[in-house]
């Protein structure tokens, strides 16, 4: 699996999750391994509860917790996620920006999906209720996207280089590539990186609902996210964020720090095709996996496991299959979507996603697609339906949104000294 020099190698040094299945990585982990769903029935009193039967609803943050209690009251849900994710990414890489980072050498990418539509929404009310006068003067610090970036720069006194994609679901991904891309460019030694969305409030799950995109009809809300199931019917709308701490290799083995995973490649494409739905030949997601692959070194045989999309929806699924097919052959490597147990993060996906992905290859272990009991016969691919372990040479993790962009990274083993192995590692 030689591979030819890209610059910098890049770690994955800490990792943040807050997802329906709950916060902290080996949590996370530890719940998909064990077959467990974070899909409930919104409780009464939540925003969306008897608009949506089902949904993935992660752990509540505390304002407090993540920031000084005079600023919290005006910081959209959307950010106080990936402050949470943040700090326990900063925490697990045993970053302390000024002291064993220089600050003008760490930077901050952290994409989103809507950014603060619940802000928005709450203020757009008041102002016709009430008139102008009662709208706050911090909507904006509220609602922009870029929000979370910039708060976690405030937090930790980053200095370096800060964005905030906002292609969709593909946002979290672009985010850790956008890393990579960084750090072989010689502009920053840590980046801060990944997703977050906070889209389970009444206005957008009624458009996903009226758009007729999500599951129905299920007896439980664990059973609704189905994906690459021939019984399939839509995704299941959630929330979260997943952050990484990514650094040259390096600087992380000059500080001591311990690795999950190196960040070998990444690649991106774009359908040019529909608004809301994929080339049904997956040739646009094929694209971008390819490029992944060419960015990594690496041939198709040497991949053993593939983190998918895989939304649950009829037509999503069938072109991620064909494109997997199309670039790996009809004996391609392992598969599954952990949006079966977590549901559909939006923004947050492809952190998320990416953060799972490095979880398996340093635990050595796949997580099973949640609800496949009767594969899609235009589905058909080798997925993991049940537990699986063994050493894992390289990952991939596919992110597809909305416009058309795909977004693929490729992990494999970390070359720090050190390496650290989360729950799960059979050893």
């Amino acid at each position: 699996m030689s591979r030819p020099a890209r610059g910098p190698a890049a770690v994955v040094t800490g990792l943040g999750l807050l997802t329906p299945l709950g916060r902290g990585a080996d949590q996370v982990l530890g719940a998909l391994l064990a077959g467990r769903s974070g899909l409930v029935r919104p409780p009464s009193g939540h925003p969306v509860a008897g608009l949506l039967t089902e949904a993935g609803i992660a752990p509540a943050v505390d304002g407090g917790e993540v920031l000084p209690v005079t600023e919290a009251r005006c910081v959209d849900r959307f950010a106080l996620l990936a402050l949470a994710a943040a700090e326990d990414a900063v925490q697990d890489a045993k970053l302390m920006v000024g002291q064993n980072a220089d600050p003008h050498r760490v930077a901050v990418v952290v994409g989103t999906g809507g950014g603060g539509l619940e802000t928005y929404e709450a203020q757009a009310r008041a102002r016709q209720e009430r008139g102008r006068p009662a709208v706050s003067p911090y909507l904006l610090p509220g609602m922009l996207s870029n929000m979370a970036a910039a708060r976690i720069a405030i937090k930790y006194g980053i200095r370096g280089y800060s964005s905030a994609p906002v292609t969709a679901c593909a946002a979290g991904a672009q985010a850790v590539a956008e890393a990579l891309r960084l750090i072989r460019a010689d502009e920053a030694d840590v980046v801060v990186c990944g997703g977050t969305d906070a889209s389970l409030h009444p206005t957008v799950a009624a458009a996903f609902y009226n758009s007729r995109a999500l599951a129905s009809g299920w007896e439980a809300p664990k059973l609704a996210s189905r994906p690459f199931d021939r019984r399939r019917n839509g995704f299941v709308l959630g929330e979260g964020a997943g952050v990484l701490v990514i650094e040259r290799a390096e600087h992380a083995a000059a500080r001591g720090a311990a690795g999950y995973a190196e960040l070998l490649g990444w690649g991106a494409s774009t359908d040019a095709h529909h608004p809301t739905t994929p080339r049904p030949d997956g040739a646009g997601a094929a694209d971008a996996m390819r490029a992944a692959l060419r960015s990594a070194g690496l041939a198709a045989a040497d991949l053993d496991y593939v983190n998918a999309h895989g939304t649950g929806t009829k037509l999503g699924d069938r072109a991620e299959a064909a494109a997997l097919r199309a670039v790996f052959g009809e004996h391609g490597p392992a598969v599954s979507s952990t949006k079966g147990a977590l549901g559909h993060l939006l923004g947050a996906a492809g952190a998320v996603e990416a953060a799972i992905s490095v979880l398996a290859l340093a635990g050595r272990v796949l997580p099973p697609t949640a609800n496949l009991d009767e594969v899609d016969p235009q589905c058909e691919l080798d997925h993991v339906r049940t537990t699986r372990r063994g050493p894992l040479r390289a990952v991939l993790s596919n992110s597809f949104a909305f416009g058309g962009h795909n977004l693929c990274l490729v992990f494999g083993p970390p070359p720090t000294p050190v390496t650290k192995h989360p729950v799960g590692d059979p050893s």
